[in-house]
């Protein structure tokens, strides 16, 4: 049996108002779901060109993914997902961390 996996998808809070802090969240899911990317895939054993054979997409699109790059799509997205055997769950956003808040109030 295949081991299966679940990718939570951070909801950003509705009660943040700085357009500054909301993009800031944007950008952090991309880069949140890029770095559950990239350990799934190293957790089996892939390379990133295996990965996008795998996926039908080019190997630039799986660093773009792993990046955390706000203009990939979401078929990127599924296809890669679809490759490593794992779905989308959407959870409630946690708490961010010291390092991703940096610079927010600058």
């Amino acid at each position: 049996m295949k081991d299966r996996c679940r990718f939570d998808f951070y909801m950003v809070p509705y009660t943040v108002h700085l357009l500054r802090i909301q993009n800031m969240d944007y950008s952090l899911i991309t880069i949140r779901l890029g770095q559950q990317v990239r350990q799934r895939r190293l957790n089996l054993g892939l390379t990133q060109a295996k990965l996008a054979s795998l996926a039908g997409i080019t190997r630039q699109k799986v660093i773009a993914i792993e990046k955390g790059d706000l203009s990939v799509g979401m078929m990127a997205y599924a296809r890669v997902l679809g490759a490593l055997d794992c779905e989308f769950a959407v959870v409630p956003a946690a708490m961010l961390a010291l390092d991703e808040i940096q610079g927010v109030f600058d």
